[in-house]
């Protein structure tokens, strides 16, 4: 047999690019691009800055949130668990149930005091 190793297609396995930007993001950012035109230029007749400003952060939090390692960034907001370590007793159905029925006995003599 032959032991060389296989030339393989390196681009096998890999997301898409467009100009080395992720191609399930071109057409949501077109849109909040859209949006933020027709919000910041045209209805409020702000400046291309605001506008620019106004896409560029809808763009930047649509890739936070839907990118496709959001989990980097995202899973720095989650809060650790705090694990405390408890030991207890064990205690089997049956005896639960008779100190349950117990209790209520008790219960109930101090009730009829």
């Amino acid at each position: 047999m032959d032991n060389k190793p296989r030339k393989v297609n390196q681009s096998l396995d890999q997301q898409p690019k467009l100009f080395g930007l992720p191609s399930e993001q071109i057409i949501p950012w077109a849109v909040i691009a859209g949006v933020s035109y027709y919000l910041f230029k045209v209805l409020l007749q702000l400046s291309w800055i605001w506008t620019v400003v106004a896409a560029g952060w809808g763009i930047s939090t649509w890739w936070i949130l839907t990118g496709s390692k959001a989990w980097r960034f995202l899973s720095k907001f989650q809060k650790t668990p705090n694990w405390i370590r408890v030991v207890v007793r064990y205690r089997g159905i049956k005896t639960v149930n008779i100190e349950r029925s117990r209790d209520e006995q008790r219960q109930h003599k101090t009730e009829n005091r």
